[in-house]
This record gives structure tokens, sequence and C-alpha cells, in this order.
């Protein structure tokens, strides 16, 4: 059997942060009782007229900026023609052709080697959200929820032929796709709720062959998982289907994230299909190129950049700025705790550890913990200080998270002050004398059977001896015998 690549190419929706839908004055936010969110532009009634929602335009200029975009300065919205029941027109106004807001763009990515890759982009184009449909197990029909409806949604798509050569690789498209959208505040990027949808589009060709093969779109993906495993699944079924002697077929299918598994939708339809043409009751936009880079000084540190600078700035190995830079607000979270503060590293080990543990049993992301950055700088300052252990900190810790009081108060209130070094003298001595077949090893050259030791002395102490102090008085007790 022939040795077979993956390509993917990326659609990639996004639904805006406005207060009101695209076309309409109707609120847009997630859920709520069905069809409560509606008017007669969103349904699409006889008569009724659209209207452009200025933010969302900004917001899609502003990505496609970010995303080092062409932007037309004369872009023009189609009526795409369709008919399914979540789209009460009959047609979809979106963008077509060669004037969508941006064109021939690009965004790295950083693979796990540490190389990045970049992705070209060829548009990103501003359109309407259709309805949901919400099907009824076993009652033989399905129901729509228009409250979606003409949400403004932002499309963003790869370039052909396509750079992305693997399902890691469109995940991490993807991945860093969201964190963008998210740093410039456009969207909330919750795939889990269809306010990010990932619609990759996998084919496979013989290892040499310069013909691509025929693509299926993935729809139904969740999650960055299920873009991974979706694409993976997809690549070797089709695969299989072309050893089999079998052609693989254009169309649109599902994934089932609980089976693993693919399913056939409907045939993929083509452009011819959907009669594209200019929609006759809105403008063309014009864009004034002195507003345009009024936005692109506004843009703020994005998220690749942003990574770079914390590990040259405050010497972060690449994993933890990787995992600060997630979220805009931890990474600015980070930055003020770590003022003032020697040890920077120290700072990023508590939030992507105990901090980040407390958080997620919580329900809560980093930066919303109930733990300002001040305050976890101050109890870092006092690790440094020898005024706490880093043992004696972990109580601390979840003692600050509990009840919102400070590191200080804490230490007090419980009294976790740190032993004096005549005290950690005492249970050393204790420590040496109740483990004397250690001691022999240890006196016999096995150094590495310290640490044993040095563990009892600090469960001893319940934490409070100084990791320093406990080193050099166990030496000091050994040098005796």
């Amino acid at each position: 059997m022939p040795l077979y690549e993956t390509h993917v190419g990326m659609e990639c929706h996004a639904e805006l942060l406005t207060e009101s839908k695209m076309f309409c004055g109707c609120r847009n936010e997630f859920g709520g009782e069905p069809n409560t969110r509606t008017c007669p532009v969103c349904l699409g009634l006889p008569g009724s007229l659209p209207v452009f929602n200025k933010k969302a335009i900004e917001h899609v200029v502003r990505t496609a900026l970010a995303l080092n975009c062409t932007i037309s300065l004369h872009s023009v919205f189609h009526r795409k023609n369709y008919f399914y029941p979540d789209l009460p027109k009959g047609y979809q106004i979106s963008q077509y052709g060669n004037t969508p807001i941006g064109v021939n763009g690009w965004l790295e990515i950083e693979k796990p080697d540490g190389t990045t890759k970049k992705i070209h982009i060829t548009r990103v184009h501003l359109e309407e959200d259709t309805g949901k449909l919400i099907h009824s197990d076993g009652a033989g029909y399905s129901v729509v929820d228009y409250n979606r409806s003409s949400v403004p949604l932002m499309e963003i798509v790869t370039a052909f032929p396509p750079d992305i050569e693997s399902a890691e690789e469109a995940r991490l498209y993807a991945e860093t796709l969201r964190s963008i959208l998210i740093y410039l505040g456009v969207s909330d990027g919750k795939m889990e709720q269809g306010s990010l949808r990932a619609e990759p589009n996998p084919s496979v060709r013989p290892v040499g062959s310069d013909t691509f093969g025929t693509k299926t779109e993935l729809k139904n993906l969740n999650s960055f998982r299920s873009v991974q495993r979706g694409i993976e699944y997809e690549a070797q079924r089709q695969i299989e289907v072309i050893e089999s002697g079998g052609r693989v077929t254009q169309e649109t299918r599902g994934w089932d994230d609980e089976k693993g598994i693919s399913f056939s939708q409907r045939s993929k339809e083509v452009e011819q299909e959907y009669r594209y043409f200019p929609e006759p009751d809105l403008i063309p936009l014009e864009f004034d190129p002195e507003w345009l880079e009024s936005l692109r000084a506004e843009l703020p540190e994005l998220p690749n950049a942003k990574k770079r600078r914390l590990m040259e700035q405050y010497g972060l190995p690449a994993t933890d700025a990787a995992q600060l830079v997630l979220e805009r607000e931890t990474a600015d979270y980070f930055e003020q705790a770590a003022r003032g503060v020697k040890d920077t590293k120290a700072v990023a080990n508590w939030m992507l550890g105990d901090l980040a543990r407390l958080a997620n049993a919580s329900g809560l992301a980093i930066h919303a913990a109930p733990i300002p950055p001040a305050a976890l700088a101050e109890m870092v300052g006092l690790i440094e200080s020898g005024a706490m252990t880093g043992k004696i900190a972990k109580t601390v810790i979840e003692e600050m998270f509990a009840t919102g009081k400070s590191a200080p108060q804490v230490v007090q209130e419980k009294g976790l002050t740190v032993s004096g070094a005549d005290e950690v003298a005492g249970i050393v001595a204790k420590v040496v004398a109740a483990n004397p077949d250690v001691v022999a090893k240890i006196k016999a050259g096995n150094d590495k059977s310290i640490g044993f030791l040095v563990g009892q002395v600090m469960k001893e102490s319940k934490g409070r001896a100084k990791p320093d102090d406990v080193n050099r008085l166990l030496r000091e007790e050994m040098d005796k015998l």
C-alpha cells in the first residue's frame, strides 16, 4: 500500500461580540427562551430591510488586520441562495467574489518541537448566522429556534493549496486563531456554545502525487480535540476507500464525538448552486484608509508576540509562557503579580500549579481566582525572604483562595511561622538518632539517602523548617558522628 499524505483546508466561523444582531436591533446573546429575540428583519418577513451593524464590521476589519490581510477598500455583500428550515429568508446575506473585507493574510502556528509554520489565509469575510435546528429524539420532527438567526458571523478561510498537512497542525491552527480572536475582543471563542466553529476540509493523496485528493467537510466539531480526532479518522477513512477501489465523494460529513466516527450528511454544494448575486438592499462598504490605519494602531499585543516577550523579559520557559498567554487576562494577571518579585518563574509556577488547580475545581479561570495578583506576589515575596517555606505556602494559598485573606494574615492566624534554627537543630538530632541505618548509608558514601532524612525533618516540623537550615544542620550532625 502506498504512503499517503494529508492536506487540510480550514473554514472557521466566529460569532461576533456585539450588543445587537447583524442587520437588526435584536439582542445578540447566547441561549434564552426560543424565538424571543426575533423581529421581521431576522425572520425574513416581506417588506423588512436590513441595516448594517457598524461594530460587527469593525470587528472583522480588526481581525483581518491582525491576520496580516490586505483590506478591500470596496467590499460588497451578496445573497447566497439555498433552502433550509434554519434560513427563514431562503438566502443568507454573505460576501462572495473578490471583495471580502480581508484577503491574502496569514498566521503562524508553533509546533511542539518549537518550530513555527505560516498558514496562509485567503479571505476574512462577514455574514449572518442561521437559526438553530433542534431535533426531537424519536418524535420524528425537528423545531427551529431563530434567536441565532442574523447574529453577526465572521468566516476565516485558509488558502489553497493547503498549508496544513496534519490533524495536529489543524488543531494548532484553530487554537492559535481562537487566542487571537479572544485577544482582539471580537469573539468569546466558546466552541461548546457554537461561538467558534471549526470546519476542516481534509483530503489525502499518495506521497509524490501532484494532484490533490477529493476533500470532505467535517461538521459538529465542538472542541480542539474533536478537530484533531475528526481529521485523523476522516483521513484514514478516505485512504481505506481509495485502497478498496472506491472513490472519495465530495460531501459534508457530521462528527460523532462519542463514537469517534464521521457520517455522511449531504453532498457538497458547488458555488453555482447558490446563485450568488449582490444584495440589493445594502450599499457597498467603502473604507477610509485613515480609519483603517487608526484601527491598526490600536491592535493589542497578540499571543505569539506576548509569548516571546514573556520569555525574554521574565526568563520563562516556552511551555510556561505558552500556557500563560492562552487567555489575555491570565497573561495580564501574571505581569501584575511579577512586578517587584525577584523569582518571576516562581510566580508562573504558583499560577499554573496550585492556583490553576484551585480555580479549575471552582469552575473559574486563573485570572478570576479570588486571589488578586498583588496578594500572590506578596506570598511569593514571603517565600523569597525566608519568612515562609514552600510547603507552608501550599497551605496558605488554599486558605487565601477560600477566605480572600492575605498571606501574612493566614500565617499569623494559623501559627504557620517558620521554625528557628535552634528548634530545627533539635528535630534534626532526633531524626538522625532514629535512623541509624540511613545514617550508615550516608557515611558509606550514599549521599542520595540524605533526602530521606530531609523529608523526615520537614514532616516533624510540619513544613515550617527552612530547607536550607535542614540541609546545613543535617550535614553538621553527620560530621559529628
